[in-house]
């Protein structure tokens, strides 16, 4: 099954283009640029749209504004396409990168979302000791969580970013683009700026 994934919860928009399980290309850099990596996957295997069986996208948690542009961009691809659609956490993803791996997102506003999902102060994250803490959340608190006991890779580790490889490897139930939902764990800015 040739699937096209990607996500955008985070600073950076993962994209991979995956035939089971075997990884065609991947790549890493903004959402506004989502669709020129699209089309670059795609050309570095020699594929067309048409050739896609799925689509798995990112559904968060992380910033409000890019996982609505992953989600739209899919449903966008989908209805072109005629193509199924999995979502698959933004978090599970991260974790999937490595074993035993607790997978951690800035939530911005002081805060880290965590398996649950859950917004939570960084020092408010409880892992047992040596528990290795990947994703941007744990890049930027890393003094908070290295002084709990947890591992926290170098800045520049490729743990710290979900890659797109691994929602192609999870996605599951595929079914209409409609039906993918965003994790929201908390409102957005907009919402409480009106509240």
């Amino acid at each position: 099954m040739l699937v096209l994934a990607f996500d955008t919860a985070t600073d950076v928009a993962a994209s991979a283009l995956v035939d089971g399980d075997e990884v065609l290309g991947e790549r890493a850099s903004r959402a506004a640029t989502l669709l020129e990596d699209v089309d670059a996957l795609l050309r570095q295997a020699s594929a067309r749209p048409r050739d896609l069986d799925g689509l798995a996208v990112g559904t968060g948690p992380g910033s409000f504004t890019s996982t609505r542009i992953g989600l739209a961009t899919a449903r966008g691809l989908a209805l072109a396409l005629d193509l199924p659609v999995a979502g698959v956490s933004t978090l599970d993803a991260l974790a999937a990168a490595a074993p035993g791996a607790y997978p951690i997102v800035d939530a911005r506003r002081g805060e880290v979302f965590v398996p649950g999902p859950a917004a939570v102060r960084p020092e408010a994250v409880d892992v047992p000791p040596g528990t290795l803490c990947v994703g941007d959340g744990a890049r930027r608190h890393r003094a908070v969580l290295e002084a709990a006991g947890a591992v926290v890779p170098p800045d520049g580790s490729e743990l710290h970013v979900p890659r797109a490889r691994f929602h192609a490897l999870l996605a599951r139930d595929f079914g209409p683009a409609e039906a993918v939902e965003p994790i929201y764990v908390r409102v957005p800015d907009a919402q409480r700026a009106h509240a």
